[in-house]
């Protein structure tokens, strides 16, 4: 890989990271993207938000007003259609750079609505189906909320695969385990947050709890046969990462995957802490019975998992509210421009005369 200023030596801790772990980079921006050459990419409402903004990506924007307005939406339904295109086109550019999956969000205000949920999953399918990309590389990604785990077991049976975001509880994870979504982001970060905030002291390295967390999902998965990949996701530090090498997947953030390429003392050497070999050799009873009833109890019980949820439910759509409002003013500062109904010549077009908007 080539370093900006010397070259990087094989023994960065990124690489060393790729050689056991499936690395995602956390980013709408997919010029980010392509200096870390990971495997997936995944995107949230904050981040398309973050992304939208920047100049460079207006002409996926300006795509999307055309193409939404071209369908003939209206009022909500407009804003609405042109975030789920903006998300999709962004997700369309990411595919080209990434081998593997893109995550793109649905709607968090239909976190407790299994079918609303569906719904918008297909649309957003369709979306990316229509453009040429099939849907064995898009994971739609859903808040793990009862209705949100039941909406992706219901998904998943169509062949529509699933990441169950917003995890912070053990029974979340065994919940979507069994209902065989594709893959769970647990989130590290977040837990760590919460938990410095509530006993007022800080947590390193394997007495993190949010590492503690996502260890034992990953060996609750391994040793039960759950297929569900594991994608630790929310960092705050590096360190957090160092301690769950060897977990199936971790979505990081371009400022942490540039640490980790960094570091690069030829003396360092990870070393990996998860793994399917030790998880067998554990004795881990195997959760009985997990109905609704139980689920719901056993959330409510986690005092943590309980307010995060609701918390990242409300940051999220908050953050959604705020691409509509965005949105909604780029609405009134585009002409409505005639394409005889086409959408593809939006396509085509906005390399060719829709360049001024490259600023």
């Amino acid at each position: 890989m080539e370093g900006k200023k010397r070259p990087k030596l094989e023994t960065n801790a990124l690489l060393q990271l790729k050689s056991m772990t499936t690395v995602v980079a956390d980013t709408g921006d997919f010029n980010q993207i392509k200096q870390f050459s990971p495997q997936d990419a995944t995107t949230n409402p904050t981040l398309i938000l973050a992304a939208a903004q920047k100049p460079e990506y207006e002409h996926l924007l300006h795509d999307a007003i055309l193409f939404a307005r071209n369908k003939g939406s209206q009022g909500d339904d407009l804003i609405k259609d042109v975030c789920d295109k903006l998300a999709v086109n962004f997700g369309m550019e990411i595919l080209k750079i990434v081998p593997g999956y893109v995550s793109t969000e649905v709607d968090a205000r239909l976190s407790f609505d299994r079918e609303g949920t569906i719904e918008r999953a297909r649309k957003i399918i369709k979306l990316y189906e229509d453009a040429g990309y099939g849907k064995d590389r898009i994971l739609i990604k859903i808040a793990s909320t009862w209705e949100g785990i039941k909406a992706a077991e219901a998904l998943e049976s169509e062949g529509i695969h699933c990441n169950l975001t917003l995890l912070f509880g053990f029974y979340q994870a065994v919940a979507c385990a069994e209902a065989n979504v594709t893959l769970i982001s647990p989130f590290v970060g977040r837990i760590l947050d919460w938990h410095k905030k509530n006993s007022g002291r800080d947590f390193t390295g394997h007495e993190d709890p949010g590492v503690q967390s996502v260890t034992r999902i990953y060996n609750y998965f391994k040793k039960h046969g759950h297929k569900t990949i594991i994608m630790g996701a929310s960092f705050r530090n590096t360190g957090e990462i160092i301690e769950l090498a060897g977990c199936d997947r971790l979505t990081i953030a371009p400022q942490l995957l540039k640490e980790l390429e960094e570091m690069d003392d030829p003396s360092f050497t990870l070393q990996k802490r998860l793994s399917t070999e030790d998880a067998a050799d554990m004795t881990i009873p195997k959760v009985e019975n997990l109905d609704e009833n139980k689920f719901r109890w056993e959330l409510n019980e986690d005092q943590m998992a309980t307010e995060k949820l609701s918390d990242g439910i409300r940051r999220f759509a908050a953050d959604l509210r705020s691409l509509e409002e965005f949105v909604n003013k780029k609405l009134q500062e585009y002409p409505i421009e005639q394409h005889h109904g086409k959408t593809e010549h939006g396509h085509q077009d906005h390399h060719g005369h829709h360049g001024h908007h490259h600023k």
